[in-house]
């Protein structure tokens, strides 16, 4: 580990068979929690590169458990987090909505670590009982459309800098990991990005994965679709910038979605949305995420239509009988 600090100190990068060894080294305990410390301050020092992040994704997957689920088309859409904005949880919301509307998602998601409520919080929050066996998240797929990945059942090398991660309390490159290391790999992927720097990032190690991917970020600084401000998405096969008045939205407020300051004000929110009593913007921000992730799935459909189609999901109480159905199996 001292060598790697001291190239890091020194302004130099890191490989990708560095970080891979690293992440095995991590597994194996051979770092004691101030070393991993230092490690990730060093690499917040400069802007972590696409080879340092494969080389860590490359170990996590490998020490990691794989769940083999490609006999379906999955999606999975979630945020690196870490952007501070506290919102409701927008990306589970709205993968709900997007079973309902039959597509398939593979979620994979964790409890918070710079945020009040994560995706596991709030499914926690409702009962449900997180599962690595393959054929429970195989009949959560075919009876509901949706299966949830709880991250520390999987990636084991998370649970190594996991406490060093909450005590330091700011983004390192493990909130970028995240998104990378569903264990089912899914073949299709909406991940939300802080800013435009990791959306270059993101961009790029996507085209190294060689998946089916969407890349977003609002130009305010929120890892997902906010309406609070422009934004871009970056795919195989574009990049542009919207507006809300692009998805025929209002420009909402940064309060209409924050998720307030305890994980039961952001489940009565998330709960609020899918029951169909929240605020015009609580909805709408999940509608637009939730759109984006139906173009990923379906390329030949517009922006209008995939706007309309979550929107029939969620208005219609789809959204809300697939979660009440999730909840049923998965609880």
């Amino acid at each position: 580990m001292k060598q790697y600090l001291l190239r890091l100190i020194e302004g130099e990068t890191l490989q990708q068979e560095d970080t891979y060894q690293i992440m095995l080294n991590i597994v194996a305990e051979k770092y004691n929690v101030q070393q991993i410390a230092a490690l990730l301050m060093a690499l917040q020092t400069h802007s972590v590169t696409v080879e340092e992040i494969m080389g860590f994704r490359q170990g996590l997957l490998e020490t990691g458990k794989h769940i083999d689920l490609s006999d379906y088309n999955t999606l999975d859409i979630v945020g690196t987090g870490g952007d501070g904005k506290n919102t409701f949880n927008i990306s589970t919301c709205s993968a709900f909505v997007i079973a309902a509307a039959g597509y398939r998602v593979s979620k994979h998601g964790n409890g918070s670590s710079s945020s009040v409520s994560g995706a596991s919080n709030v499914l926690e929050g409702h009962g449900v009982k997180f599962t690595d066996d393959a054929d429970k998240l195989r009949k959560s797929l075919d009876k509901t459309g949706i299966c949830y990945l709880h991250a520390p059942l999987f990636a084991y090398g998370m649970k190594f800098v996991g406490p060093t991660r909450k005590a330091l309390g700011i983004p390192t490159c493990f909130n970028l990991l995240g998104p990378l290391v569903n264990p089912c790999q899914p073949r299709n992927s909406l991940h939300g990005t802080a800013n435009q720097a990791e959306l270059r990032l993101y961009t790029n190690v996507h085209q190294k994965i060689g998946d089916n991917y969407g890349v977003i970020t609002s130009y305010d600084g929120y890892d997902e679709i906010s309406l609070t401000s422009g934004f871009k998405i970056c795919t195989n096969g574009f990049e542009k910038v919207f507006t809300p008045v692009d998805f025929k939205m209002n420009y909402i407020n940064p309060n209409d979605i924050y998720g307030g300051c305890s994980q039961e004000t952001a489940k009565t929110i998330f709960d609020n949305v899918l029951e169909g009593t929240s605020s015009e913007a609580q909805k709408n921000v999940v509608i637009a995420n939730a759109a984006c992730g139906i173009s990923i799935m379906d390329r030949n459909i517009s922006v209008e239509d995939s706007l309309c189609i979550a929107r029939e999901a969620l208005e219609s109480g789809k959204a809300l009988d697939t979660f009440k159905k999730f909840l049923e199996l998965n609880s």
